[in-house]
């Protein structure tokens, strides 16, 4: 964890049992705290990516099928940044199709590791909507990404004990769950538009179950049909962890929440060709 860490979690301490949760629920939620890197061109940390901007490939990388969100100078991480175990050099890709009409059909997005010292060339590739298209015209964001290191729970209510499959047990009561969630709400989040998140626990309107499991359980759907490679084997839903959310504020789609999920079987096996994307939105 980071230093800003022990400061946040303990104001979220003071919050959750002025609130009266019980001590012993309230550590058991303290326990899943992942760090998390924020990235915006917000305050003065090294710069460590990009939103948007040219696409940069390998000669003999396919195209893209939908537009480039973010590069991610892997390089430029520091170590303690997120839990994730990503490789320590080379640039990740994120690519991103926030089609509101493709929700549960199929990922949303891809992404694409790069080797430091692979050479790359500027590639341009034809990927406009069609007219009818609700992102016809709409512009991705872009802007450098400075590193701001963070602290993540959960944004969800169904969070399960730890422990060997099936792993059925919830963590706290439902209740006591969404009373957690309120405590950590009212501590700020610095979130800052346009911007990424990495590692942690992404966000979704409906604040019920992990989104990345959920991705976990759609991936596992695409792959049975042949829509997704075949993943690292013992692969479950609940392996699943947030990659990246992006935080787009994409006109229409302000309301939108969009992320990027990899199991961590997959990302320890450099399977970026795994990762899966969802998002929901309450227009």
């Amino acid at each position: 964890m980071t230093p800003e860490t022990p400061d946040k979690l303990d104001r979220f301490r003071e919050k959750a049992l002025a609130a009266g949760i019980p001590l012993e629920d309230v550590e058991r939620w303290i326990g899943t705290a992942r760090p998390c890197a924020r990235l915006d061109a917000t305050g003065n940390g090294p710069v460590v990516g990009r939103l948007g901007g040219p696409l940069m490939l390998p000669a003999d990388a396919p195209d893209p099928w939908c537009r480039l969100a973010a590069t991610i100078d892997l390089a430029a991480l520091p170590a303690h940044a997120t839990d994730l175990g990503l490789p320590r050099d080379g640039r990740l890709l994120l690519f991103a199709d926030p089609d509101t009409d493709a929700m549960g059909g199929g990922t949303l997005g891809s992404a694409l590791h790069v080797p430091a010292g692979t050479p790359v060339e500027e590639r341009q590739v034809d990927l406009d909507p069609e007219p009818d298209d609700r992102l016809y015209g709409v512009e991705f964001p872009e802007g450098r990404l400075r590193l701001r290191t963070d602290v993540s729970l959960p944004c969800h209510s169904e969070v399960h004990a730890p422990g060997p499959p099936p792993r059925t047990e919830l963590l706290v009561a439902e209740e006591r769950a969404w009373e957690l969630l309120d405590a950590w709400a009212e501590i700020p989040q610095d979130i800052v538009h346009p911007g990424l998140q990495l590692g942690g626990y992404a966000e979704d309107e409906y604040r019920e179950e992990d989104p990345a499991v959920g991705a976990g359980r759609e991936a596992a759907r695409a792959e049975a049909g042949g829509g997704l490679p075949k993943g690292e084997p013992g692969t479950r839903p609940e392996d699943w962890v947030c990659l990246a959310q992006w935080w787009h504020g994409l006109d229409g789609l302000e309301m939108a929440l969009y992320s990027w999920s990899i199991a961590r079987q997959d990302l320890a096996a450099g399977r970026f060709d795994r990762v899966y994307a969802t998002m929901t939105w309450n227009p």
